[in-house]
């Protein structure tokens, strides 16, 4: 596995690649931003709209590969206002469902990590579906709970809204 930092033209050349990968995770009921029915078209005007925010320095975009396949993304999302520039976002970290359990997910972590870090940022901060596999993930690599915020957003294949965990890590 290779994990690399794509740039904005890199990440529009990955486009149809990441849009099956979410595609796939959507589909295995990750808790992601979409609920089925979830079509390509939809998956591909997202990562084109993140494409956008690459260029323009919003947020960076760090891709796992396999046999030159993108198997699994990690945003950092470094879009602050003033009073916010301490701190980063960590968004859609995702793994294809086939290729789970090899340690992606732990390696794209470290990886948005350490650039955060690069970028000065001293706090990083997600949310999850609580009780999610990516919670244990997250907490694995020393992000505490700050809270969880009841009905958060509904299940992307059944009509039923689930908790989210708020999550926290000082890297400073």
């Amino acid at each position: 596995m290779r994990i690399e930092e794509l740039t904005g033209p890199e990440a529009r050349a990955v486009v149809e690649p990441l849009a099956e990968l979410l595609h796939a995770c959507v589909h295995d009921g990750a808790s992601i931003g979409y609920i089925l029915p979830f079509e390509p078209p939809v998956a591909c005007a997202f990562w084109e709209g993140v494409a956008d925010e690459v260029a323009r320095g919003l947020t960076r975009m760090f891709v796992a590969r396999e046999a030159g396949e993108v198997v699994g993304v990690v945003l950092l999302q470094l879009a602050m206002k003033q009073n916010q520039q301490h701190r980063a976002t960590v968004a859609k970290l995702l793994v294809h469902p086939n290729a789970r359990r090899r340690g992606t997910g732990r390696a794209l972590m470290v990886t948005v990590e350490a650039a955060a870090r690069q970028a000065g940022r001293v706090l990083l901060i997600l949310d999850t579906r609580t009780g999610d596999p990516s919670e244990a993930l997250y907490r694995s690599v020393g992000f505490s709970l700050a809270g969880v915020m009841p009905a958060y957003a509904r299940h992307p294949i059944d009509p039923v809204l689930e908790d989210c965990s708020l999550m926290y890590k000082h890297i400073a």
